[in-house]
């Protein structure tokens, strides 16, 4: 009897509750949307992050970090270093890049930045970069380089043209593979594997500093930091500060946002479905006074009417959650270039606070429990 007085409720007030339905699957769909944003936001922004650069660098404590080295200088780092960091290496680490700098000459005789690198691992933390011709993919080509836009100008060189390089007395012939256009000091370097800068500077098997690339947030790139660091205490392991911390500010920034916007949507969703639900109660004063003249109880009455609300908050949650699976992806391929990835567990939280506010939006209908039967049967 029950079950049949609730549908027989939906069917004779199905204009008004479908206002109120609307009203919740679109609060479910932002919310849920939202939710889901907010799960996996933190691994599109550290995505979105890792295009930046590296973001952990390893270098001598008299070196600056970053910085082209002097590679006369006794703070280059030996390459059991290099062993020890490709040990400690985890999935998180995108990247590990070892950099030798020195300024050599030119075919023309102007000074030219060298930089020696693992190539195939620059590409990785620098993958924006713009370039025309080939990209250097092996570490075993030491016959090529890429040139930055900057440096090519300046020495009149295009891909495929030869390039020598001269320091001190030694001398290294290179073909340019590629123009690269960073948008930065990198324009004006020169780049070769780092075997072709260890011989020209004749520092076999040293390198200046080296740089990671570390996927996570700020406090798991600072653990990573630490542990590497236990590795290696006679050296310096520091996290390039306005990366990490940039993201950190972004991530909370983004979540306080997102918070705000749940509950400014749960709240106008609450109140439409309150404004629905007072029009409601207006109507049903006179089948409330019946119902109570012919002995129903005020709880089975009130819980008849919150169980119909109920219906409405668990359908508008399922439908809208749903909705708000497409309207996730689409933020995400709009801002992220991704899809969002749908979270099952977004569903009964969804769920769960339509049903709250369609509870709370239902107060109107707590009030019909002080309809009085002998007023609705005088007619008045």
């Amino acid at each position: 009897m029950f079950g049949r007085l609730l549908w027989n409720l939906l069917r004779a007030s199905r204009a008004r509750l479908a206002v109120a339905l609307l009203a919740l699957i679109s609060g479910a769909a932002v919310t849920s949307a939202l939710i889901n944003l907010d799960l996996d936001m933190e691994r599109k922004l550290t995505q979105e992050f890792r295009t930046l650069g590296a973001n952990l660098v390893v270098s001598s404590p008299g070196a600056a970090a970053g910085e082209e080295g002097n590679t006369g200088s006794p703070d280059l780092l030996e390459e059991s270093v290099l062993t020890k960091i490709e040990a400690a290496r985890t999935p998180a680490v995108v990247a590990v890049a070892p950099y030798l700098y020195l300024v050599a000459q030119g075919g023309n005789g102007q000074p030219v930045v060298v930089a020696g690198t693992w190539l195939d691992q620059t590409q990785k933390i620098e993958p924006w970069w713009k370039l025309e011709g080939q990209w250097i993919s092996s570490r075993a080509d030491l016959g090529r380089c890429i040139v930055g836009r900057s440096a090519a100008r300046q020495l009149g060189v295009t891909p495929g043209s030869p390039v020598e390089l001269r320091y001190l007395d030694r001398t290294v012939k290179l073909t340019v593979a590629g123009i690269a256009d960073a948008g930065g000091t990198e324009d004006n370097q020169i780049f070769v594997n780092l075997p072709v800068a260890q011989q020209l500077a004749g520092r076999a098997g040293r390198a200046g500093l080296v740089q990671l690339s570390v996927a996570g947030s700020s406090k798991e790139i600072q653990t990573f930091a630490d542990h590497l660091g236990a590795m290696l205490p006679s050296l310096q392991v520091k996290p390039i500060r306005q990366i990490a911390e940039a993201e950190g500010r972004l991530l909370d920034r983004i979540r306080f946002l997102i918070f705000a916007m749940v509950v400014l949507i749960l709240v106008l969703t609450a109140l439409c479905v309150l404004a629905t639900m007072a029009a409601l109660a207006m109507e049903r004063h006179k089948d409330v006074g019946m119902m109570k003249a012919l002995g129903g109880s005020i709880d089975r009455i009130v819980a008849l009417f919150l169980s119909e609300v109920s219906v409405l908050g668990a359908a508008g949650g399922l439908i809208g959650y749903l909705i708000g699976i497409g309207l996730s992806r689409w933020i995400g391929e709009r801002v992220f270039g991704a899809a969002i990835t749908p979270r099952l567990e977004v569903l009964p939280i969804t769920m769960a606070l339509m049903i709250g506010i369609a509870l709370a939006g239902a107060l109107p209908l707590r009030l019909l429990g002080r309809v009085r039967p002998a007023i609705i049967l005088r007619g008045e």
